[in-house]
């Protein structure tokens, strides 16, 4: 590839400004950013929405002149080779890249919509942008109701966000248990205990019916009831405000706040629109091909093999793939093997109320004939678990002290055996 080349990237999330920075001087690069903030690690939101830290910490490496903020791509001309925007420019390519991320799943609860609607009631939130975590911010003061739809990772990095900023957090899963893809039933069950100690009320088993809303108060009483109102809690008059959660069994939970984490769906309207395959995302061959060979996708709207990671980990790894194929050193993207890891802060003082952390890798539930080794500390509350399928090393979970995940995570990666495995499970990292 040469400077002249024309590679245009949709999407100025992680992975495509990834892929921009090691192409460098390799190409002309033009990324399109749809958000106007500077671009920011959407995996620090959590942190920025419990007030450990302020937006600007999040900001990801200035891209320079290649990022143009606050333009949407609209439409993909194949035959031109072109990209269409809403600003009414066009950005031809000679490759293009699709990075389009994925958008925050709406879940279809009664009352969330008016009938032909798509504004959410007042104090109802999806989770996934800065700007999501910047409204939620504006919402929540001590004392706020807030009820979180969703106990996987997101809903539950939600939760113990809320809890640190004095909201009362009541978490609704629909599953049996909490992050049920990444944690086996004792893992899961130490998590519960430390977000109740937290001040989180969990329900399990709970699904979601609907919600019911109000007219918005008029302004005086909006001021009286917010202690003056900080920006944005208001509704505008005439617009409906959220007032509880209606679940299933026919159970009432009030809120003030809503926080929706339901899961992400990949962003793949433009992709179908220009007549690319898809599934559940935009479909990938090794060398991250679409179906038209100067159309790429990376990152969480691309889907290999059948998979669609949906975490930062992979979208990097596939920007560094697709930089390779670019630049003329190919090598096959065959997969990624993903490692979820989340600290969960405590709020301060008193017993129990010290952070969390937590790490699950691979196939952490066995299949028949597989060897499950478990360590449990009840006193220090650590909990470690391995599955082993033969002589490798498959997959695990770790709660507590971390100091072995490293290690661990090696061993698994590199589908070796364990040459120590009890050293590797026993290690405290010197404690």
């Amino acid at each position: 590839m040469t400077s002249e080349k024309r590679v245009v990237v949709i999407g100025g999330g992680l992975a495509g400004l990834r892929l921009a920075d090691r192409l460098g001087p390799a190409a002309a690069v033009t990324v399109l950013g749809e958000e106007s903030h500077v671009p920011y690690n959407r995996v620090l939101l959590a942190e920025v929405l419990a007030g450990r830290y302020a937006p600007e910490v999040t900001a990801l490496p200035a891209p320079g002149p290649a990022l143009r903020r606050g333009v949407r791509a609209v439409r993909v001309d194949r035959a031109e080779r072109a990209v269409h925007c809403d600003d009414g420019t066009v950005a031809p390519y000679d490759t293009l890249v699709l990075a389009t991320g994925s958008n925050a799943v709406l879940p279809p609860l009664r009352g969330l919509f008016e009938p032909e609607g798509r504004d959410l009631p007042d104090g109802v939130h999806a989770f996934r942008t800065m700007d999501d975590c910047l409204a939620l911010s504006a919402a929540v003061r001590p004392g706020v109701r807030a009820v979180v739809i969703g106990g996987g990772l997101l809903g539950v990095s939600a939760a113990r966000a809320l809890a640190a900023r004095g909201a009362v957090v009541v978490l609704a899963q629909q599953g049996e248990r909490l992050m049920e893809r990444q944690l086996d039933a004792d893992a899961s069950a130490l998590l519960a205990t430390h977000l109740t100690e937290l001040g989180v009320e969990i329900h399990t088993e709970c699904r979601v019916r609907g919600l019911t809303t109000t007219a918005s108060a008029p302004p005086a009483f909006e001021a009286r009831v917010s202690g003056g109102g900080a920006p944005g809690t208001g509704a505008a008059p005439g617009q409906r405000r959220v007032t509880g959660v209606e679940l299933a069994d026919g159970y009432r939970l009030e809120a003030d706040v809503v926080v929706l984490a339901c899961g992400v769906r990949p962003r793949t309207g433009l992709a179908r629109a220009a007549g690319l395959e898809v599934r559940t995302g935009i479909v990938v061959d090794d060398h991250l091909r679409t179906s038209d060979p100067r159309i790429h996708a990376i990152g969480d709207c691309a889907e290999h093999a059948g998979q669609v990671y949906g975490l930062a980990g992979a979208a990097l790894e596939q920007a560094d793939a697709l930089a390779a194929v670019l630049t003329g050193a190919p090598a096959p993207y065959t997969g990624t093997r993903a490692l979820t890891r989340l600290t969960l802060g405590g709020g301060g003082g008193g017993a129990g109320n010290g952070s969390l952390d937590l790490a699950a890798f691979g196939e952490t539930t066995p299949r028949p004939g597989d060897d499950v080794v478990r360590l449990a500390d009840a006193t220090r509350r650590t909990y470690r678990k391995v599955v082993l399928r033969g002589d490798l090393l498959v997959g695990g979970v770790l709660l507590g002290e971390l100091s072995t995940v490293g290690a661990l995570a090696r061993t698994w990666e590199g589908e070796e055996p364990p040459h120590d495995l009890f050293h590797l499970l026993t290690d405290d990292g010197g404690h």
